[in-house]
């Protein structure tokens, strides 16, 4: 790359997803330059949002000035029609003109003459960095290792292992996460059952439910920015917490059914209950198992996401779960094919179903 400073350059991408390769790109630019754009434009086909894809970038590269637009005007680099589009849309996201563009695709020499700038290749071929959007969103797990922790975080898949006391959970979600080579997150409310004030015998308080589940949240985004695989199991949810608050406090606490709404994994795992209760001094006891499985069902069945109830020794609870597990986490990792990789009169038709 020239030695030359620029005062003000341009990237543009997709970054569906971002990764290492895009990295390297942005930071050439930022040695480069005096101040840098990076223009995320993505179509409303795709399945990653422009918020999160914008985000990866402001916390890898924060100084950079990072703008965003959805755009579904076809990608035709033969198109004269095309081109000034697609221009028009890249010089309006800028607050004021560039003199260099970054690109390791050679359209950049287009755009940058376009622009009236001058085109600066980064990695051509793709030699320091062999990887791209296309190799990604075709083998994610394959890929894993260049995506950075935000990314990560966003993509990978949560398996929720769940059920009423003495049920076997905590040592299902230990043996998947062995199986899988991933990670697991313990039940925060475990913890906090013995270290709040009173311990096991003081009432419990429906704020104190809020409080776990801001904790178990903060353990799954710490443990998802780790993972060395596309997936994450845990030991309990937001919404297994809201059913606890049932059982506890005695009413349903439409707040926290409403968090584990917007927080849904991909697939949940129920253990059932006919293995031997054990009382390990922290549980209500038998009586009450039955009749919280029986709610665990029931919630379960009236939520979307796909689930199933494992039954017998962990082994043959894991031969179960591991099927609709691979599947479930297949389903997650999946990407919609991005606007350029379509047909043109099918990227057409989405551009007008998106303008309505």
């Amino acid at each position: 790359m020239s030695e030359r400073r620029f005062r003000h350059g341009v990237v543009v991408g997709k970054f569906y997803p971002l990764h290492a390769g895009h990295a390297h790109l942005i930071r050439s630019a930022v040695r480069a330059c005096e101040r840098v754009t990076v223009e995320v434009i993505a179509a409303s086909i795709e399945s990653i949002p422009l918020e999160r894809r914008a985000a990866w970038i402001r916390e890898g590269h924060p100084t950079v000035r990072v703008v965003d637009l959805v755009d579904d005007t076809p990608v035709d680099f033969g198109s004269e029609t095309a081109w000034d589009a697609h221009t028009a849309t890249i010089r309006g996201l800028l607050d004021e003109p560039v003199d260099a563009v970054f690109t390791s695709d050679d359209y950049g020499a287009e755009l940058a003459r376009r622009l009236d700038a001058e085109w600066v290749q980064v990695d051509p071929g793709r030699v320091v960095n062999p990887v791209s959007g296309t190799a990604i969103r075709r083998d994610l797990a394959g890929h894993w290792s260049e995506l950075s922790p935000a990314t990560r975080a966003d993509l990978a898949a949560r398996v929720v292992v769940l059920g009423a006391e003495s049920t076997g959970s905590t040592t299902l979600a230990e043996a998947l996460a062995a199986e899988l080579g991933t990670l697991w997150v313990p039940e925060y409310g475990r913890e906090i059952s013995v270290t709040r004030e009173g311990g096991l015998d003081a009432p419990w308080r429906s704020d104190e439910f809020d409080l776990i589940v801001d904790r178990q949240m903060e353990w799954e985004r710490d443990a998802l920015r780790r993972v060395p695989v596309p997936v994450l199991v845990c030991d309990t949810d937001v919404l297994a917490t809201a059913l606890w608050h049932e059982r506890y406090v005695g009413t349903v606490a439409d707040r926290i059914h409403a968090r584990a709404a917007a927080h849904r994994p991909a697939l949940y795992v129920l253990t059932g209950d006919e293995i031997p209760f054990v009382q390990d001094g922290m549980r209500d006891g038998e009586h009450i198992r039955a009749d919280m499985q029986d709610r665990f069902r029931a919630v379960l069945a009236a939520q979307p996401v796909p689930w199933l109830e494992v039954r017998g020794s962990v082994a043959e609870r894991l031969a179960a779960a591991l099927p609709a597990v691979r599947t479930a986490v297949a389903r997650w990792t999946a990407f919609e094919a991005p606007l350029e990789g379509r047909p043109l009169a099918e990227q057409e038709a989405l551009r007008r179903r998106a303008a309505g």
